[in-house]
């Protein structure tokens, strides 16, 4: 019983290790993707502002840090990221920025899409075919 309890527990561990640095795979790439110094001219942010973005891009730097913060709900780092850009650029220069960079949609919303098409799992989508038989019974 303990040996089943245990094997339980690691292979627990490890899933949920493995989704967490998803998790964290997507907000490293939220922060890569943007060229913030081209953002930073486009919307004539001030030097205040970009500081300020900068400080928010390099505010986990490693998987530990983001974890610590996000490790009971690894999907809240979409939202605080983007409220805080938000914060920072002001409503309209944002709103410039999330038509650019997210073509007008919630920067939320196309991380949670991108999550919910893992392509792991997309041979499991399609449908299984019926051949039909000359007789035609379907194939068992």
């Amino acid at each position: 019983m303990k040996k089943l309890l245990l094997t339980a527990m690691i292979v627990g561990t490890f899933s949920l290790t493995y989704a967490q640095s998803d998790y964290y795979n997507d907000y490293r790439r939220s922060i890569s993707d943007v060229n913030w110094a081209s953002v930073i001219t486009d919307l004539v942010l001030s030097q205040t502002q970009a500081n300020q973005i900068y400080a928010l891009n390099d505010r986990y730097n490693d998987y530990n840090s983001w974890n610590r913060v996000y490790v009971s709900n690894p999907d809240r780092w979409r939202n605080d990221r983007y409220v805080e850009l938000e914060r920072i650029m002001g409503h309209d220069k944002y709103l410039k920025f999330k038509n650019k960079y997210y073509k007008g949609q919630n920067p939320v919303a196309v991380y949670n899409r991108n999550k919910n098409n893992d392509k792991r799992y997309k041979h499991m989508d399609k449908k299984i075919k019926v051949y039909k038989h000359k007789n035609g019974n379907g194939h068992r």
